[in-house]
């Protein structure tokens, strides 16, 4: 494999990072946030939901800066297997514990 193609599908891993994985850990914590913030707050549903909204477009610029800043495109990856897994959880919880969703 050419060092030319190696960097090509290093950017192409990291363009697909950026987009598909920074869209789901903003996807993510939106949803964490929209279910957490009336049980913890005492927010109304609707603006839990809008402030999670909102947030999750800081969260999800965030994600791309991370992933084309990091050293290596697993770096990159691994890193928002990470950022994913406490929002990912706490969405799982809550929604299987009857603490919101449908």
């Amino acid at each position: 494999m050419s060092a030319s193609f190696r960097y090509r599908l290093g950017v192409a891993s990291r363009a697909l990072a950026a987009i598909a994985g920074g869209y789901g850990v903003a996807a993510l914590s939106a949803a964490a946030l929209a279910l957490c913030l009336p049980a913890a707050f005492g927010m109304a549903r609707s603006e839990a939901a809008m402030t999670g909204t909102l947030a999750s477009f800081i969260v999800f610029a965030l994600a791309v800066m991370w992933v084309f800043a990091a050293r290596t495109a697993w770096r990159a990856w691994s890193g928002l297997v990470i950022a994913a897994l406490l929002p990912g959880l706490l969405v799982l919880l809550l929604t299987r514990g009857g603490g919101g969703g449908a």
